[in-house]
């Protein structure tokens, strides 16, 4: 193929009209259905760090010879200033990308992604062994193609590329299992997002089996099949780097008792809307965020000495859960529950409390807590909007911090005694 049409293939030529929008300030270039015709629009995208090529299909060019670029092509991917590439809404033969993937290794891009495409048939990847890459991130969301199991060979030939990917994503993509070799071909993988997908607890373990993703950071495993709270803890166990989780919209049964340990490493650990009617035992225990929110938890009882944010919000508690047992909390999220007050003594020494949408009964105490609460900043967002009075009847409905709780209506007592003693002394001087 000539320089021309290389180019184009690598930058996603595609079969209909269409041509390429750049935007100068974001440093973004969007090419539609592109052609053979238009592909001189590409030219629009040269200054841009982003490009997104979307709609059509590459079917056309599967079967075309496709010889390495000669030094002036080579020159031309050099002086590309692209760093992210996008190809959505595309039904891409395999085939042909094995064969232009190579071409990535003479330019800068750090992310390739993958929205709604399809891939079809199967490619020849014995073109990519050896090969580096300098793409950093891989993204696939709503991505179809042949499943994973049984494809260890194209992968390991791919393995100079994938042992140096830090990010991938696999969003959306049916993705029920994942081979075990994947985890140990990607050795310096950093952050993986399976969410969307349907993993279940048996192949989880699998998935995570020894000396897989040894680097791995993140891991979101948020929307799955996953039931087995102890089951997750057991698959994840082997993680030696794990400091960030997400287990969030899976039906989790917790497994009170369970000896699991989770990996030492985990700081911050996702559990919202997960059916929980209690909190999961064992928590890792280094833990210093932790995020319970839109579950059906009635009382919460937590005991970590590093924790430092907890988000509550959307549950059934009718009482704040003591802070006592976490000496460095400092944030807590309460909106959205059933309190009727905030015990001061609990959250004074906190550096911000969310807890707006509650049912407040708005006594001297209940109310003077919040507004103290306030004025001292330590209120989060929706201070005084979202803070109203249910009961008593006389003050429902009306905003919290509208109630008075001066010293003269809430401690009478407070200002008649002292006015006492003081006729009392003038009147046994008179």
């Amino acid at each position: 193929l000539s320089t021309q049409v290389a180019a184009a293939l690598l930058l996603g030529l595609l079969g209909a009209e269409g041509r390429c929008f750049l935007n100068r300030t974001q440093e973004h270039c969007a090419c539609y259905n592109l052609s053979e015709e238009s592909a001189g629009s590409i030219v629009q995208c040269l200054p841009a760090a982003v490009v997104e090529f979307w709609g059509g299909e590459l079917q056309s060019y599967a079967a075309l010879p496709i010889r390495d670029p000669d030094p002036a092509a080579i020159d031309m991917l050099r002086s590309l200033l692209v760093r992210k590439i996008v190809f959505g809404n595309l039904l891409v033969p395999e085939q042909l990308l094995a064969r232009v993937l190579r071409f990535f290794s003479y330019t800068h891009v750090r992310e390739l992604a993958f929205e709604s495409c399809v891939f079809v048939g199967q490619g020849d990847w014995q073109q990519m062994a050896g090969q580096e890459l300098p793409v950093l991130a891989l993204r696939f969301h709503q991505v179809r193609a042949a499943p994973l199991a049984g494809r260890e060979r194209d992968l390991s030939l791919l393995g100079s590329w994938l042992q140096a990917l830090q990010e991938l994503t696999l969003t959306s993509c049916r993705v029920a299992s994942l081979p075990c070799a994947i985890g140990r071909l990607l050795g310096a993988l950093r952050s993986l997002d399976l969410a969307h997908n349907s993993l279940g607890d048996e192949s989880l373990g699998a998935a995570f089996c020894g000396d897989a993703f040894p680097q791995l950071r993140e891991l979101s495993l948020r929307h799955n099949l996953l039931s087995s709270y102890r089951g997750v803890c057991r698959s994840l166990r082997l993680l030696p780097q794990l400091q960030h989780l997400d287990l969030s919209q899976n039906k989790l049964l917790p497994a009170p008792g369970s000896s699991c340990q989770w990996p030492p490493t985990l700081r911050t650990f996702n559990l919202s809307s997960a059916g929980l009617d209690e909190v999961p035992t064992p928590l890792p225990p280094s833990l210093e965020v932790l995020d319970v929110s839109h579950n059906h938890l009635h009382a919460v009882d937590i005991s970590l000495s590093f924790l430092k944010k907890l988000f509550l919000s959307q549950n059934l508690l009718r009482a704040v859960p003591s802070t006592a047992s976490c000496p460095k909390l400092d944030t807590l999220d309460l909106d959205g529950n059933l309190l009727a007050e905030l015990p001061w003594q609990e959250v004074k020494r906190l550096k911000e409390v969310a807890a707006a949408g509650n049912p407040y009964h708005c006594s001297c105490s209940g109310a003077g807590g919040l507004q103290a609460l306030a004025s001292r900043g330590q209120l989060g967002q929706g201070w005084p909007q979202d803070y109203l009075c249910q009961s008593p009847p006389n003050y429902r409905g009306r905003p919290v911090g509208s109630v008075p709780v001066s010293v003269a209506q809430c401690h009478p007592a407070a200002v008649v005694v002292p006015i006492c003693l003081l006729l009392a002394l003038l009147g046994t001087a008179g």
